[in-house]
């Protein structure tokens, strides 16, 4: 591992803190070092806080900054927004040398970032590591590329594949799975259910069993059959997957858990409008009841499952 690689990845480790905090912003961390030495960390930790650069640069007066090389896992950014723009004051602070692991998609940046620090002299190293960093922000590319949400499918089942007996609702997953789940919450953004699930279990969406921000609550209701749906909750009349998402992407949403039921499930399924498969399998065999989605068209690398 290079000297380069190394210190790209800390940049996305400290990056990962943001995860679920500064959406609909990427997480991005920053490394600064001279002569070998690591002169300051930082890491985007809130929308609208400062940003990863200028987190780590503000620590530095300008001696110690002039001629040493930053690190960060994403193009800074040219523009105003909620901070002043993160690549003038690298310019600002004498930096050598930068090295960056994603160009930016956003059309607010695009290259401005690279573009200042170019003309300013500074000589800027890009790519590295450059797969890493997009699984790491899968949410953010996946919102500026394909123009919708990132996409999660998840659902419980059996230990013989049922989501529920007899076609009623009953509680598959033990404790841990249900902290796991709850933690995925926080992670992302919005977190839908269909009409029917709304019926049959009132449920709250809330990551009750572990701490962390909420997800926006969406119920799908085509057929307008809901009352009583709380009004902090988005209630959609969407027709298929792609107008959810469209509407979502609208709301400027950047993620979504799906978590049925299971004729959701399927539409989402059958329009390929995922990006991974979530499944937790629960202890105990039904043995008859309401069989999970199918695996078998799934790819294998889109899959996680989670044992009892």
């Amino acid at each position: 591992m290079t000297d380069d690689e190394r210190h790209i990845r800390r940049c996305l480790q400290l990056a990962a803190n943001g995860l679920g905090r500064v959406r609909p912003n990427p997480m991005v961390g920053c490394v600064v070092v001279k002569d070998g030495e690591v002169l300051s960390e930082g890491f985007h930790q809130q929308y609208g806080g400062n940003h990863a650069e200028r987190n780590a640069l503000l620590r530095l007066d300008d001696e110690t900054a002039r001629g040493a090389t930053l690190y960060v896992n994403l193009e800074p950014c040219s523009h105003y927004g909620k901070t002043p723009p993160c690549a003038d004051l690298v310019v600002e602070k004498g930096i050598r040398r930068v090295v960056c692991c994603n160009d930016d998609p956003n059309p607010l940046v695009d290259g401005g970032g690279f573009a200042k620090l170019d003309a300013a002299g500074i000589e800027v190293v890009r790519h590295v590591l450059e797969e890493e960093g997009r699984k790491l922000n899968k949410r953010f590319f996946t919102f500026m590329e394909k123009r919708r949400p990132y996409v999660i499918l998840k659902w419980a089942e059996s230990a013989d594949g049922f989501m529920a007996p007899d076609y009623k609702p009953y509680w598959i997953t033990t404790p841990e799975q249900d902290r796991l789940s709850h933690r995925w919450r926080t992670e992302e953004a919005a977190i839908v259910v269909g009409s029917q699930t709304f019926i049959d279990d009132q449920p709250r969406l809330t990551p009750r069993h572990y701490c962390g921000p909420a997800p926006q609550p969406v119920v799908l209701d085509r057929r307008g059959r809901l009352r009583g749906v709380p009004e902090h909750w988005l209630h959609l009349g969407a027709e298929s997957p792609q107008v959810v998402l469209d509407e979502l992407y609208k709301r400027k949403i950047q993620s979504v858990i799906i978590e049925g039921g299971r004729q959701i499930l399927d539409a989402f399924l059958a329009s390929s409008l995922y990006d991974e498969v979530r499944i937790l399998r629960g202890p105990h065999e039904f043995g008859h009841g309401l069989p999970a989605p199918e695996r078998g068209k799934i790819e294998e690398s889109r899959i996680i499952v989670v044992e009892a």
